[in-house]
C-alpha cells in the first residue's frame, strides 16, 4: 500500500472519538514507557556514581572506561537481539522478559564485589537497555491511532532523557545525604530497581501489540486489543489497516546484504550509517555518562560538580522538547548542519577556556556554560533529527535491515566514546580532547553537506524514486 493510499484510507476511517479508551491507551504509553526511564537512568547514574565507586572499587580510567562503556557494548547487542525475539514472541512479552533483565542486572551491579562483576552485570544491564530501545517504540507505535502515533512514540524519547535528569538528580541527593558512605554509588544504582518492578507489574496487565497478533494470524485477539484503545465502530475499521501494516512488515524484512549490490541502496546506508557514528561522536554520551567527573577536572569541588551536573540533564531535557517542536518547521539537511556548527563551536569554546584561561572560578563557570549549551543545542537538533532521518530515507524493501545495521553503528560510536574518554582526558586534558571533537565536528558538516538528502516534505514513496533516480543514472 503507498502513502498515498493509507492516507485515503486514514481520511476513511471514523474519528477516534474521546472515551474509556483513551485513557486504557495512556495508562499504557506511561507504563511501557518505564522502559525508556530505564533506559535513561541506568546510562545516566553512572554519571555520580563514578567519583565513589573509583575510590571504592579502585578503578582506574581504563577501568573506568570498560565498566561505562560495557553496558554500551551490551546494549548493541541487546538491539539486535531484542528486535529478533520481540518480533518471534511479541511486543508485550519482551518488555517483560526486560523487566526481569533489568532487575537482575541492577541488583547485580548493586551488590557486586569489585569492577570485574561489575563490568558482567552492567553488560546485563546493557542487553536491556538495547533491547528496550528496540521494543519500547514498535510497542507504542503498533497500539496507538495514526493520528496520535508521533506523540506517543515521542514520549519514549522524552522519558530516555528525563530518565537521565532524574539520574542525575537523585545522585546529587543521595550525595548530599550519605556522601560520607564508601557505597554511596550502590544506593544510587538501586533506585532503578523500583521502575523496573513498575514495569514487569504493569507490563503483565498490558495488552499484546494488535499488529503482532494479525501477523500470527491471531485476528480475534488483535480485535479485542483495538477495543481495548480505540471507540468500537473505529477499533472495526481498522482491522483492514492492520491487515495491511503487517504486509509491509513482512515485506519490510526481506532485504538483507545481497542488496549492498545496488550502487543507491548502499550509498543510503553508508549515508545512515555515517549520521548515527557523527551523531555519538559530537561526545554527547561523554556528557551523560562523565559529565560529574568533567566538572570536577573544570574546578568543582566534588559536591559542587555533582549539582551542576544536573543542569546538564535539565537542558537535555528542555532541548529535546524545543527539537521536537522545531522538527517538522525546518528542513532536515538545515537543521544537521545548524546542529553540527553549534556544537563545533561549543566544543571550541571549551577547548580555549580549558587551555588559555587561568585556574579560576570564573573559568569553571565558564566552562560549565558552554557544556550546558552544547548538551542543549545536541539535544535540541541532532538528538531526534538523526533519529527521524533513520526512520525516513531507507526503502521498505531494506528497512528493517539498514536500521538494524546503522542502529549497530551508533551503539558501537557510542561505546569507544564512553571507553576512550576517561583516558583521553587523563591523558590530554579537557582542551585537548574537546577540540578533537571540534574536528570531527568539521568532517561532520562537510559530510551532511555533500551526502546527506533532504526528506521533509516528500512522502517515503517520493523520496525513494527521487533518490534511485539521482544515483542510479
Amino acid at each position: 500500500m503507498t502513502q498515498e493510499a493509507r492516507r485515503k484510507q486514514h481520511s476513511k476511517l471514523p474519528p477516534n472519538t474521546p472515551g474509556p479508551h483513551s485513557k486504557r491507551l495512556g495508562l499504557i504509553a506511561v507504563i511501557a514507557t518505564f522502559g525508556g526511564l530505564l533506559f535513561g537512568y541506568d546510562t545516566g547514574v553512572i554519571n555520580g556514581a563514578l567519583g565513589p565507586m573509583e575510590e571504592d572499587l579502585g578503578l582506574t580510567p581504563a577501568t573506568q572506561g570498560l565498566v561505562v562503556s560495557i553496558l554500551i557494548f551490551g546494549a548493541a547487542i541487546g538491539a539486535l537481539i531484542g528486535g529478533r525475539l520481540a518480533d518471534a514472541f511479541g511486543r508485550r512479552h519482551n518488555i517483560v522478559m526486560l523487566a526481569v533483565v533489568f532487575m537482575v542486572g541492577t541488583l547485580g551491579c548493586v551488590f557486586a564485589p569489585n569492577w570485574e562483576m561489575l563490568s558482567v552485570f552492567r553488560f546485563i544491564l546493557g542487553l536491556a537497555v538495547g533491547g528496550a530501545s528496540a521494543t519500547v517504540p514498535v510497542y507504542l507505535a503498533e497500539v496507538s491511532p495514526v493520528e496520535r502515533r508521533g506523540s506517543i512514540v515521542t514520549r519514549n524519547e522524552v522519558m530516555i532523557v528525563s530518565g537521565q535528569f532524574a539520574a542525575f538528580v537523585i545522585n546529587a541527593v543521595i550525595f548530599q545525604v550519605w556522601g560520607e558512605h564508601d557505597v554511596v554509588w550502590r544506593y544510587m544504582l538501586a533506585v532503578a530497581l523500583l521502575p523496573a518492578i513498575a514495569l514487569f507489574i504493569g507490563m503483565l496487565r498490558m495488552p499484546e501489540s494488535p499488529r503482532w497478533l494479525m501477523s500470527q494470524g491471531r485476528d480475534d485477539e488483535a480485535r479485542e486489543v483495538l477495543l481495548q484503545v480505540r471507540s468500537p465502530e473505529r477499533a472495526e475499521a481498522e482491522m483492514a489497516e492492520v491487515h495491511a501494516l503487517a504486509e509491509e512488515e513482512k515485506q519490510s524484512q526481506t532485504g538483507g546484504w545481497a542488496d549492498l549490490g545496488v550502487p543507491w541502496i548502499r550509498r543510503l546506508i553508508f549515508i545512515g550509517i555515517g549520521l548515527g557514528i557523527f551523531q555519538q561522536l559530537t561526545g554527547i554520551n561523554s556528557i551523560m555518562y562523565y559529565g560529574t567527573q568533567l566538572l570536577e577536572r573544570a574546578g568543582f569541588s566534588g559536591d559542587a560538580a555533582i549539582i551542576f551536573n544536573t543542569l546538564n540533564g535539565l537542558f537535555s531535557v528542555l532541548g529535546i522538547t524545543v527539537g521536537i517542536m522545531l522538527i517538522n518547521k525546518i528542513d532536515r539537511r538545515k537543521m544537521l548542519l545548524g546542529g553540527f556548527m553549534l556544537t563545533t563551536t561549543f566544543h571550541i569554546l571549551v577547548g580555549l577556556s580549558s587551555t588559555l584561561l587561568p585556574e579560576s572560578t570564573f573559568k569553571s563557570y565558564l566552562i560549565l556554560v558552554f557544556v550546558v549549551a552544547f548538551v542543549f543545542c545536541m539535544q535540541g537538533t541532532l538528538g531526534p533529527l538523526v533519529w527521524l532521518l533513520l526512520s525516513e530515507i531507507f526503502p521498505l524493501k531494506i528497512r528493517s535491515f539498514a536500521m538494524g545495521v546503522c542502529v549497530f553503528a551508533l551503539w558501537i560510536a557510542n561505546a569507544i566514546v564512553a571507553f576512550a574518554f576517561p583516558p583521553t582526558v587523563a591523558a590530554l586534558g579537557i582542551g585537548s580532547t574537546f577540540f578533537i571533537f571540534a574536528a570531527v565536528g568539521l568532517v561532520a558538516i562537510l559530510f551532511v553537506y555533500k551526502m546527506v538528502p533532504e526528506t521533509r516534505n516528500k512522502t517515503l514513496e517520493e523520496f525513494e524514486d527521487d533518490f534511485r533516480f539521482q544515483y542510479s543514472q
